[in-house]
């Protein structure tokens, strides 16, 4: 037996075929008798429309784009979850694909969602390139970035005020009677890392303390681990009590060169992150840090998306979601 078909639709409903479309795509008035002729009819014969004609018809595919740089870093698969589950909620499926911080590979995946006729377009990166930036503006479908180290100013995004939240750790940390506090910034020019050291410098500032950073190559644990030596040189000769880490990974690196040369957390030298990734929880001693809304950046952004392509809401440049220290047990208080 066949599956049934619009036709049958509204030859059991006796009313006619655009009708039928009217009900199904709620897209022009009907009256109630009509609209609940169709109804029944459509569920005693469990007709059940081709999307994907139906898309091709409507020039609307329920689909939104996601370029990841990599599934596997667990914050970016937080906000990949916030995207999905709202997405949901509205009936919209997501189009997830990696790029592996490959741009040639990114510029594929942008042509091939287009193919896909994906509605619209959510970049989560750590090291976005102005030219893909520059072809996702060009298009006529709406997209945002979620990126840690892009100057967010310049694109549509959802992020934190990360002065503010970077100021907040640092008198965090004065309140708990550390005056000698070394700054651990990443390489990156981009803006959001500038943010994180102005904020430290801010308070350190306005307490007459005078700021010491230092700057490492890389972002992840690997690079706080490399760089571990030449931090304990500074607190020794500097008299370092804590160390604020612009990045968790950095944080929880440096965590682990204490551990291996019997440097004690935090009786030896508090430390503070920034972020709050999965493993700052996990690892012993607990990360004391600034927790991002990974989960929330991406709810929002596809809560924006959708509202500019079914109400027609302009999405505004950038969207700043509050932040919250994250007390653990890498911080001591100096009496």
């Amino acid at each position: 037996m066949s599956s049934p078909t619009i036709k049958d639709v509204a030859k059991l409903a006796g009313v006619s075929i655009s009708t039928v479309s009217r009900v199904m795509n709620d897209s022009k008035p009907v009256s109630p008798e009509a609209r609940r002729k169709v109804l029944d009819a459509i569920k005693k014969l469990d007709f059940k429309p081709n999307e994907l004609a139906r898309s091709l018809v409507m020039r609307r595919s329920n689909l939104i784009g996601v370029i990841v740089k990599d599934i596997g870093i667990s914050y970016m698969a937080e906000m990949i979850r916030g995207i999905e589950e709202v997405g949901r909620m509205y009936n919209y499926d997501i189009l997830l694909s990696s790029s592996y911080g490959d741009i040639e590979q990114e510029k594929k995946i942008i042509n091939f969602m287009f193919t896909k006729q994906v509605e619209g377009i959510v970049l989560i990166s750590e090291d976005a390139k102005p030219e893909v930036v520059y072809m996702l503006k060009n298009q006529t479908i709406p997209f945002i970035q979620l990126d840690k180290f892009y100057n967010y100013n310049e694109t549509y995004s959802v992020t934190v005020d990360y002065k503010k939240a970077s100021k907040e750790m640092t008198e965090f940390l004065i309140e708990k009677g550390h005056s000698r506090i070394l700054f651990v910034k990443e390489y990156q020019n981009a803006k959001i890392g500038q943010e994180k050291l102005k904020g430290y410098k801010e308070a350190m500032n306005e307490n007459k303390f005078i700021p010491k950073e230092i700057t490492v190559t890389g972002v992840t644990d690997k690079e706080g681990y490399k760089y571990g030596e030449e931090i304990w040189r500074l607190i020794e000769d500097e008299e370092i009590t804590a160390v604020f880490f612009s990045e968790d990974g950095l944080a929880v690196g440096f965590l682990n060169y204490c551990y291996d040369n019997n440097k004690r957390v935090p009786e030896d030298i508090s430390v503070a992150g920034f972020g709050d990734i999965k493993v700052a929880s996990l690892y012993r001693p607990r990360l004391t840090t600034v927790r991002e809304p990974y989960y929330d950046y991406g709810a929002v952004a596809m809560r924006k998306i959708i509202k500019k392509l079914k109400d027609g809401i302009s999405i505004e440049k950038g969207t700043v979601l509050p932040s919250s220290i994250v007390e653990r047990e890498t911080v001591n208080e100096i009496k």
